[in-house]
């Protein structure tokens, strides 16, 4: 079985703690960046769209403890103060399914971008579980560790470095949304508008957006970048097709003349690898480093993802012209959530598991995967 490395080659430099204890904070912090350290006690399988669970985790972490925040973030609708990644490290593609290897170390990311939500994790590290539980696989956590110093964003202004190239590395697959489809491309409006999003919602130091993103447009000019795409399932429902690699960019010499939006630049450069860029980030995707990070090969672990998101691209299309004919909404996300369902079931995940991660009753999604296969029958796909 071919084994497949989902780690970068360079792993993000963090402050180790001899305790989760020693890992705390001023109470005027805003933003901080911690990194797991986890280990499974066994070999276990896990599925391809597990992120959702580490989602799901963290929210239920934050219900325990203080459900009005949870219902924020779970149903707020300003930008989400925090973010994911994925599991950074060895894992194996067995089947259509992946597999964590036992007694191997696995990296985990939380970032937190608002001053509740860095209160709660200072709380939260005062008595943290033992454990990460996921459908069918149980995490120690052996150790967390800042990542991401803490810090708040009138700091992010005052210390940002002004320097000739900026250089950042997209390290999970990142998108954007643009006139209801995805854009898999960093261009700089994109990129910064992302960051501005972020910045206003949780800063207390608004921008004006417009006029910002009109200067970055004129301002910003793109040096040097190796970029690739991938289509990935990403979040409860559909796929996105995302990009990942590295970029070095800078400012023109008229751009410097605004010495406000100048010191802003360098701020939301700074703030990039706290909020991740684009979207869908609170499920693992847009991870961002202030760094040029060498890209690894695709893994068969990454093929597979691929896989299960094209598959669930390719029946969305169908399931969506389908109704198309028989005269209903166009977008109509019924066709989504049937494609999502089948695909899982097509790779032997279970209706429970499905039922949990799109929190539906499970009757529901039985239901749905009748009416997707007759369906899918009707319009003659294999």
């Amino acid at each position: 079985m071919p084994r497949a490395v989902t780690s970068t080659r360079r792993q993000p430099k963090a402050i180790s703690v001899a305790t989760t204890s020693a890992v705390t904070w001023a109470d005027n912090i805003e933003l901080v960046g911690l990194v797991f350290e986890l280990e499974p006690n066994t070999s276990n399988s896990l599925y391809s769209q597990y992120t959702i669970g580490l989602h799901a985790w963290f929210l239920d972490q934050v219900r325990q403890i203080d459900p009005e925040l949870s219902a924020y973030l779970h149903d707020g609708e300003s930008e989400k103060p925090f973010n994911i990644s994925a599991l950074e490290g060895e894992l194996l593609a067995s089947g259509k399914q992946l597999r964590l290897e036992a007694k191997q170390i696995y990296h985990w990311h939380l970032n937190a971008l608002s001053e509740r939500v860095v209160q709660f994790l200072k709380l939260w590290l005062t008595n943290l579980p033992k454990t990460i539980e996921l459908s069918g696989a149980s995490l120690q956590i052996k150790q967390v560790n800042i990542a991401h110093a803490p810090t708040t964003y009138a700091q992010l202004l005052q210390s940002s470095v002004q320097q000739s190239l900026v250089n950042l590395s997209f390290i999970s697959p990142t998108s954007f949304r643009r006139k209801g489809h995805h854009f898999p491309l960093p261009v700089p409006e994109n990129l910064f508008h992302s960051y501005l999003r972020r910045w206003n919602d949780f800063s207390r130091l608004p921008v004006e957006q417009e006029t910002f993103l009109d200067w970055i447009d004129e301002s910003v000019i793109i040096h040097q970048h190796h970029l690739e795409s991938m289509k990935v399932a990403a979040g409860k429902r559909g796929s996105v097709t995302g990009f990942t690699g590295a970029m070095s960019f800078g400012l023109s010499k008229a751009a410097l003349a605004n010495a406000e939006f100048t010191e802003l630049f360098y701020g939301l450069v700074q703030l990039a690898p706290y909020c991740g860029t684009g979207h869908k980030t609170t499920f693992g995707l847009g991870q961002t480093r202030l760094d040029w990070v060498e890209q690894k090969s695709t893994t068969t672990v990454e093929l597979l993802t691929n896989m299960l998101a094209e598959r669930i691209e390719e029946l969305t299309e169908l399931f969506t012209a389908q109704r198309k004919r028989k005269g209903g909404d166009r977008t109509d996300k019924i066709a989504v959530v049937w494609a999502t369902i089948l695909a899982r079931r097509e790779i032997g995940e279970s209706l429970k598991a499905i039922a949990q991660d799109l929190e539906m009753p499970e009757s529901t999604v039985k239901t749905y995967v009748k009416l997707a296969r007759k369906a899918l029958k009707q319009g003659k796909i294999e």
